[in-house]
């Protein structure tokens, strides 16, 4: 909230608050930033000359200070102290740091559609408040709502108006700002609640759009829209359209409660929250979910991640020099390591910071081979063992068919001499 330096005029103390600057000024009188003795700073309002020399305005001001006094809820200033038999009546609330969402929307454009319903929902809330205290706010508008770090706050509430304030014709009336004032207000009927729901439809309205609904002009030009016109909600959004437009209906009993506009609005600041938090990050959902092919939207990094992190556990469950099988989840390359532990082959060299080089297809590619099936490895060995086996015993059986004729040639003594018959010599004879 801005503020101004003390003027001439302005008074230095106002019962027991010490004045140090000036924060604005209305049609009731000026509002003055102050502090007690303890230093609680309160927003302190003073009224006009004029205006305290009128019996009439002494006595509702009255009533409104005392029905403001019952007001207890966490989006309305406090109010602090009052003196109401003052020569000039005045009034202190709770001092809330933080701009107004006038100046918020008029310096950084206008609110998400998330912001805005939370905003809505916390002035509801504590609309129900004030109604229940028996108080009607009656100039409910952006620059009546402060938004300090704890949620959006209302000042200046039921004690708005000033003299003739039923009416906008007679003279010294203070209705506040035109775009912001419910069709009753206008013609001059009795207020209730809905008529702050008709101003909080505005309100939010100009939050989401930057402008008015009721667009631009001179009061008079403004109250007759307010009246006879519908308002204009080009860029609100879809989300939050339907709803003000209701709370900006011409009668006042078509209008929502209080309690049905806090509780709606909640709920779509509930869904445009979760709305925003879901588009953010989709490709880290992505990259959490597997494709149809098994692997991940992240295969390279996620893929070697997750090898590493099952090495690093098959290493502390096996103890060295072992070889438990593992069962393999067909990612991580368990069940060739298991296959290669049973035929006695060495492990496959590792590189890096633990991790086992890569394996590749011969190609020099260096893209990695998915593992074998341990089962399909046992019964081809199988396989190769019984060939083995039978192609030896194949060979030993020949070796044994040409046995004798080798066995004759190797001591010399010509094959055919085994067929032809001995001559008698005389050695024979003799022996």
């Amino acid at each position: 909230m801005a503020m101004m330096r003390l003027r001439r005029e302005d008074p230095r103390v106002v019962g027991s608050f010490r004045l140090h600057r000036r924060l604005g000024a209305g049609g009731m009188g000026v509002v003055y930033l102050g502090s007690d003795r303890r230093g609680q700073r309160v927003a302190l309002k003073v009224i006009r000359p004029d205006l305290a020399e009128d019996q009439e305005f002494r006595s509702r001001f009255a009533r409104e200070v005392s029905a403001a006094r019952r007001i207890r809820g966490g989006c309305t200033a406090r109010l602090v102290a009052a003196d109401l038999e003052a020569d000039r009546p005045w009034f202190a609330t709770q001092y809330v740091p933080g701009p107004s969402l006038h100046d918020k929307v008029a310096e950084e454009g206008p609110l998400a559609a998330a912001d805005v319903a939370a905003v809505g929902a916390a002035l509801s809330e504590g609309l129900v408040a004030v109604h229940e205290a028996g108080v009607v706010h009656r100039d409910l508008k952006p620059s009546n709502i402060l938004l300090s770090p704890k949620g959006p706050r209302i000042i200046d509430f039921g004690i708005a108006w000033a003299t003739g304030a039923s009416t906008l014709t007679h003279v010294g009336t203070a209705v506040g700002s035109p775009g912001f004032l419910a069709p009753e207000q206008v013609r001059g009927a009795a207020v209730t609640p809905a008529t702050d729901v008709f101003a909080l439809g505005a309100t939010l309205a100009y939050s989401a759009m930057g402008d008015s609904p009721f667009g631009h002009g001179s009061s008079e030009v403004m109250l007759y829209r307010v009246v006879h016109e519908e308002a204009q909600l080009h860029g609100v959004p879809d989300a939050l359209a339907p709803l003000l437009r209701a709370c900006l209906a011409k009668d006042p009993e078509e209008r929502p409660s209080t309690l049905q506009l806090s509780l709606r609005l909640k709920e779509i600041a509930a869904r445009e929250a979760q709305g925003l938090g879901e588009a953010r990050p989709p490709a880290q959902r992505m990259a959490e979910q597997d494709r149809p092919t098994g692997r991940l939207a992240h295969p390279t990094e996620r893929h070697d991640a997750h090898e590493q992190h099952e090495q690093q556990r098959t290493q502390r469950r096996t103890q060295p020099g072992t070889a438990t099988p593992r069962p393999s989840n067909g990612r991580t390359g368990g069940g060739s390591r298991n296959s290669t532990s049973r035929s006695g082959s060495r492990p496959a060299p590792r590189s890096g910071a633990g991790r086992p080089a890569p394996r590749t297809n011969g190609t020099g590619t260096g893209k990695r081979l998915r593992p074998a099936n341990p089962r399909l490895l046992g019964q081809r060995l199988f396989v190769f063992v019984v060939v083995t086996l039978l192609v030896a015993l194949a060979i030993a059986a020949m070796q044994g068919c040409q046995g004798p004729s080798r066995g004759l040639g190797d001591l010399g003594v010509p094959h055919a001499s085994a067929t032809q018959p001995r001559t008698p010599s005389a050695g024979d004879s003799a022996g």
